[in-house]
C-alpha cells in the first residue's frame, strides 16, 4: 500500500496559499509577504504559515488579537481559492496511473484540513486515485503522529512493514518511521529551504514518475 501526502508532493499549492496570506495581510494593513517567503514558511498547516506570516518569519508567535482577526479572514480566502492557482507537479499524474495499473491500494494522508483537501483534490483530477483520504482532521493525531498511517494500514488491511509514505518533509519521514513504513521523499517540495535528504528517508525520487520501478525493485 502507498500512502501519499499532498501539499509539496502530489500538488504546489504555494501560490494559492500566497496569494491568500497577501490578501490577509493587505486585510489587516500589514505589508504583503509574497510567494518566495511562503514557500519557506509552509508545512506545518495553515495555522501555523498564518502565525508566520504575520511576524514575517519562520519562528516565533504574533500578537494573539492580531492571529484572531487574520485567521477567520485567510480561512475564507482560502476556502475560495484552494484550488484557482495550484498545479500538479509533473509526474504525478503518470506516477499515480502506473500504480494504479499495478493494483496498488493508494490512500491519501496530509494535515491539510478537510474542507479544503477534497475539493483541491477534485478539481485537480486526483481524488479518484485513492481509496482512502485522510485530511489533518479526520482523526485525532495527524503527522508526524504515526495514528493516520496506522489508521491507512488498518483500513487496507497492509501490515505497517508492506506499505510506503510519500512525501516531501521531515514530518512525513517521522510519521513513516513511528508507524514501521517506509519512507520516500521528493526532491522538490516544502521541507522550509532543508535538503530532505538530512532527514534519512529510505529513498529519494525527482519525479513521482519513479516510483513504479522504485517499488517493484524492492518488492
Amino acid at each position: 500500500m502507498v500512502l501519499l501526502d499532498v501539499d509539496g508532493t502530489l500538488v504546489d499549492s504555494v501560490p494559492d496559499l500566497a496569494w491568500c496570506v497577501d490578501r490577509t495581510m493587505e486585510h489587516l494593513g500589514l505589508p504583503v509577504r509574497g510567494e518566495a517567503a511562503v514557500r519557506e514558511w509552509v508545512g506545518n498547516g495553515v495555522e501555523r504559515l498564518v502565525r508566520r506570516a504575520l511576524i514575517g518569519r519562520l519562528d516565533g508567535e504574533p500578537d494573539e488579537d492580531l492571529f484572531r482577526r487574520a485567521y477567520p479572514f485567510y480561512l475564507e480566502c482560502y476556502a475560495a481559492n484552494t484550488s484557482a492557482r495550484s498545479t500538479l507537479y509533473p509526474g504525478v499524474r503518470e506516477g499515480l496511473e502506473a500504480l494504479r495499473v499495478a493494483g496498488i491500494p493508494l490512500g491519501c494522508v496530509t494535515n491539510k484540513a478537510a474542507r479544503f483537501t477534497h475539493p483541491l483534490l477534485e478539481n485537480l483530477g486526483l481524488k479518484d486515485y485513492f481509496g482512502l483520504v485522510l485530511s489533518g482532521d479526520s482523526l485525532p493525531r495527524k503527522k508526524p503522529d504515526p495514528e493516520p498511517l496506522l489508521h491507512a494500514a488498518d483500513h487496507f488491511g497492509v501490515e505497517p512493514a508492506s506499505c510506503w509514505l510519500i512525501g516531501d518533509s521531515v514530518n512525513d519521514v517521522r510519521a513513516a518511521r513511528a508507524a514501521g513504513f517506509q519512507a520516500v521523499c521528493v526532491t522538490y517540495g516544502y521541507n522550509h529551504g532543508r535538503d530532505i535528504r538530512e532527514a534519512g528517508p529510505d529513498a529519494v525520487v525527482d519525479s513521482l514518475a519513479e516510483l513504479p520501478a522504485l517499488l517493484g525493485r524492492a518488492a
